[in-house]
């Protein structure tokens, strides 16, 4: 099995810029992520885009769609911005039938070296290969049906819409 990892930036792939004290995109950080994890999965990353997800739009969240569902692998991830993660998972979720995909993302970018980026990798790669086909949001240690979640911002992490 072969795990596509599709990555569309978000925080898990900022990074600081200590002169202007603003947050960048350079490149995406999931194959240092991967080797740090000691991971020996089998995966194909795929930079996507680079954005935060403030500033997708349906036409970027369109993009994702085509790219889950022109995969030739049936076990997908997409490394995305925790904002609108549950946006993007909603356009995906009645059109991806026949693989298993995970949305995931970080509250802390993994440069920082405090990220939650790398449990929540490693909980998104894990689901990937044990979850029935369908779309799911994997955060915190949890997962989530793309139909039934959200982003609490108070809190900072995500729960079941009641």
């Amino acid at each position: 099995m072969t795990i596509e990892i599709i990555v569309t930036g978000g925080t898990f792939d900022k990074e600081y810029d200590e002169l202007t004290g603003r947050l960048f995109f350079k490149e995406t950080h999931i194959r240092e992520m991967l080797s740090l994890g000691r991971s020996r999965l089998k995966v194909r990353v795929k930079p996507l885009m680079m954005i935060d997800s403030l500033k997708m739009t349906g036409e970027h969240r369109r993009r994702v769609l085509k790219e889950c569902l022109a995969s030739r692998e049936s076990h997908i991830v997409v490394t995305h911005g925790t904002d609108t993660m549950p946006e993007t998972a909603r356009v995906l979720g009645p059109k991806i039938k026949n693989k298993t995909v995970i949305l995931t993302g970080a509250m802390v970018p993994y440069k920082f070296g405090s990220s939650d980026g790398m449990f929540n990798l490693g909980s998104a790669l894990s689901l990937a290969q044990t979850l029935p086909p369908g779309v799911y949001i994997a955060m915190n240690g949890r997962y989530f049906n793309w139909y039934n979640v959200r982003k609490n911002k108070r809190l900072g992490e995500f729960e079941e819409v009641s």
